[in-house]
């Protein structure tokens, strides 16, 4: 859950035992489990303001576990146990008290974190009287409060003067950070953004893994050094590509560089979680993402019957939101018109089914590769771009040529970036959906004397 803002997840499932022992797994509510905690942990009798900075710590301390997936990085089934030994007191079936039962029911979804940061802080607590440790006093709590302390000032007393209470976070289903596809050179996303700034953080403790110079959420040449440099130091295979190990053990690297689950965190600042990308697309947006998104339902309802393909505008209007449904309807997806991670991730897959299923002799332009192509890019898709690049060139002189090396180097840049001028893109010097569509359409329409897209009644379906 290190990929976005904090929110209070509906189940929690915890480990009755020892993380390494063989006990069950119970999944319950997550304010059913703070009740059960609460109930377990500390006395109904004790004022009403010790019981709600109790409470709050034990809201903090489980959604932090949540948050950094302590042992969901670690290749565990849970996400806390029942231990105090490593957690919070939990008793399996238990009931609960009256008065904490309707204090949860208020404060569950609120939780403590430092001014700035973004993650719940692990809000450490001990007894006070069996045992001390350098956060919260559960007994001390009652003195405090018997002085007159608010709950706040409690909380500020153990764990300092910068802390803020979160209120009313939203509640949603939990789901694990892997974007459940793998991230290679070429992709581009939020996911590949987070990648790059945990790595970069993880330099500063293991200084042989590079530094990637642009965390923009485009996985680039520097992104794959990186990441197969990590690989190379934490023994995984070196594939320099990001799979669901690889993804775990940098989350975990980074979150014990980070101190993320001690009273000290280093913690984690908005700008680190902020998205490169909209999270979601839905009716009414403009942008060039939606432009990225009708090119790829435009190709995919070419070849699948039952997908209404799109104009590609930019803009996100009723067509376009038929157009989603209809490919939610065939894959399988709630059919909510609304782009989330698992409607883009099953339009990725469908759309490099295409491209590597449809024969080149039923396109008269190439299919887009389905990757980002920036400086530093390899293949023989930069050599297609480039080839393009220059059969337009003879007709619009101030479009450099440039040799189809299969490298983009700074001289593709450049082209690249004069055609987007030219064109009325924005002139970034990467070839994502958008340019690569208008490069083949204009090289489609100087070549052949008509502007024919791979989508545009391809004559061949995939069976």
């Amino acid at each position: 859950m290190l990929t976005g803002t904090p929110f209070i997840p509906e189940t929690i499932t915890v480990h009755l035992g020892f993380p390494d022992s063989e006990a069950p797994d119970v999944t319950v509510g997550f304010a059913s489990y703070v009740k059960n905690v609460a109930s377990s942990e500390i006395y109904p009798t004790w004022p009403e303001s010790a019981l709600r900075a109790n409470i709050y710590a034990i809201v903090s301390f489980a959604l932090n576990r949540i948050y950094t997936e302590w042992y969901r990085s670690r290749g565990y089934s849970f996400d806390i146990t029942a231990t105090t030994q490593f957690d919070q007191k939990f008793i399996n079936g238990r009931e609960y008290f009256e008065n904490i039962s309707y204090l949860v029911d208020e404060l569950f979804n609120d939780y403590v974190r430092r001014q700035g940061r973004v993650e719940p802080l692990f809000t450490a607590f001990c007894n006070g009287t069996t045992t001390t440790c350098a956060g919260l006093s559960q007994w001390g709590t009652v003195t405090l409060a018997n002085r007159g302390y608010t709950p706040y000032e409690i909380l500020q007393y153990y764990y300092g003067e910068d802390i803020d209470i979160v209120k009313n976070a939203p509640v949603q289903t939990a789901m694990p950070s892997f974007p459940d596809t793998e991230l290679k050179n070429g992709s581009f996303g939020n996911d590949v953004k987070y990648i790059q700034v945990w790595l970069n953080r993880i330099s500063g403790n293991f200084p042989a893994i590079p530094k990637i110079p642009a965390a923009d959420g485009i996985f680039d040449s520097a992104t794959e050094a990186a990441v197969t440099k990590f690989q190379q130091v934490f023994g995984l295979e070196v594939t320099g590509t990001v799979n669901a190990a690889t993804w775990y053990r940098i989350t975990y690297i980074y979150t014990s560089v980070k101190r993320l689950a001690e009273l000290d965190s280093e913690g984690v600042r908005f700008e680190e979680i902020s998205p490169q990308f909209a999270e979601e697309l839905r009716i009414g947006m403009q942008s060039i993402e939606v432009s990225m998104l009708q090119y790829y339902l435009a190709v995919i309802g070419a070849y699948y019957e039952a997908v209404i393909p799109v104009e590609i505008t930019g803009y996100f209007g009723e067509q376009t939101e038929r157009s989603v449904k209809s490919f939610q309807r065939v894959f399988g997806l709630p059919q909510t018109g609304v782009v989330d991670r698992a409607t883009r991730n099953d339009l990725y897959r469908a759309y490099e089914g295409i491209a590597e299923s449809v024969p080149s002799q039923y396109t008269a332009v190439a299919l887009y590769p389905g990757t980002v192509l920036r400086e530093g890019a390899r293949g023989d898709s930069v050599r297609t771009i480039q080839q393009y690049l220059t059969y337009i060139n003879r007709s619009y002189p101030d479009i450099p040529a440039v040799s189809d090396t299969g490298y983009f180097g700074p001289l593709t840049r450049q082209s690249v970036t004069a055609f987007q001028r030219q064109f009325g893109i924005d002139p970034s010097g990467i070839v994502g959906a958008v340019t690569w569509d208008r490069i083949a359409g204009v090289y489609s329409d100087l070549r052949f004397g008509f502007d024919k897209r791979p989508y545009q009644n391809p004559g061949y379906t995939i069976k």
